[in-house]
């Protein structure tokens, strides 16, 4: 895949990397906490780290010892500015069924 957004859609297709990021959203964490909800092997949750890293949704630092990761938000701006254009479509089709919908209404 060689365009960003493509890439950060197939990082985000599976769920167990989709609650990775949804616990990186409430701060830094090790791979090992990270792990701790999860019934599936250390190595495992690594491999879902690096595809979240190659994705650049996730960021790896380095405090003695310790790797906490941490969320990057910027592929997911993309995301949402990719999707803003069918956001306001199905918000404007909604909104014409409503207007419909009330005028059938006796």
């Amino acid at each position: 895949m060689d365009d960003q957004l493509s890439v950060t859609f197939a990082a985000l297709a599976d769920p167990t990397r989709r609650a990775l990021l949804a616990q990186l959203a409430r701060g830094e964490a090790t791979v090992n906490e990270l792990a701790a909800p999860h019934a599936m092997t250390l190595p495992a949750i690594s491999r879902h780290l690096t595809v979240l890293e190659s994705a650049g949704l996730v960021v790896k630092g380095r405090r003695a010892q310790w790797r906490p990761c941490r969320l990057a938000t910027e592929p997911l701006w993309a995301v949402d500015d990719w999707m803003d254009d069918y956001r306001r479509f199905f918000t404007d089709r909604f909104d014409r069924l409503a207007e419909h919908l009330s005028k059938e209404t006796p």
